[in-house]
This record gives C-alpha cells, sequence and structure tokens, in this order.
C-alpha cells in the first residue's frame, strides 16, 4: 500500500469523524426530531449540512480509494474514527473521555490496524 492511498485513507477516516462530530452540534442546535416540524427545522440547520457535506465528500473519496485498492485494504482504516471521534468530542463538544479507553482500546486499534495493513501483507 502507497504513502498516497495510507494518505487518503487517513484523510476519509478524518472526514467521516468531523461528520459525527458536527452531526452532534447539529443535534444540539436541532429542534426535538419527535415531530415533523423538527425534522423540518434541520433544513436551517448549518451544522447538518456541513455534516451532509462531509459525509458526501468523504463518500466520493471512498469511492476513488476503492477504485485503486481492495475493499479488505481500504476498510481497517475505518476503525481510526474510533480514535479520532472521542478526540474531537473531548476537544470541540467537551465531552470526557476515560483513560482507559486509551490506553487499551486506542492502542489494540492501532496494533490490529498494523497488524493487518503492514504484517499480513493485506
Amino acid at each position: 500500500m502507497t504513502a498516497q492511498i495510507i494518505g487518503l485513507l487517513t484523510l476519509f477516516s478524518l472526514m467521516l469523524a468531523s461528520g459525527q462530530t458536527v452531526f452532534k452540534m447539529a443535534a444540539r442546535t436541532a429542534d426535538s426530531l419527535s415531530s415533523v416540524s423538527g425534522f423540518m427545522s434541520l433544513a436551517s440547520n448549518a451544522w447538518f449540512w456541513l455534516a451532509l457535506a462531509l459525509y458526501g465528500g468523504a463518500t466520493l473519496l471512498w469511492i476513488y480509494i476503492l477504485q485503486k485498492i481492495n475493499l479488505v485494504q481500504a476498510y481497517p482504516f475505518v476503525a481510526l474514527g474510533f480514535i479520532i471521534v472521542p478526540i474531537a468530542a473531548y476537544f470541540f463538544l467537551g465531552e470526557r473521555v476515560n483513560i482507559v479507553y486509551y490506553a487499551g482500546g486506542v492502542a489494540l486499534i492501532l496494533a490490529g490496524l498494523w497488524l493487518i495493513t503492514v504484517k499480513a501483507g493485506v
């Protein structure tokens, strides 16, 4: 796997994680979605549209990546979102993150990604 592809896969994961963070911002500022008017209010929610744009861009990038490499090679990079989203939630949303999450969970995700991409020769 080339450095360019790894960079694009990382960008893809960053775009998805950013989209998730911005969707949370939309959820914080949107009216309750328990009624039709709540759903309609999303049409004027800038955070919602930004999140959709991030997801749309990520989708186009994903299709480009899949034209270059196999899905089995690309998909493990989606796991980077499990690392990026909590970091973004901490810094941008003020959410708390348990140190055990990072001490164990992140280490295992990174080790698994390394094993799949480097050692397994995928």
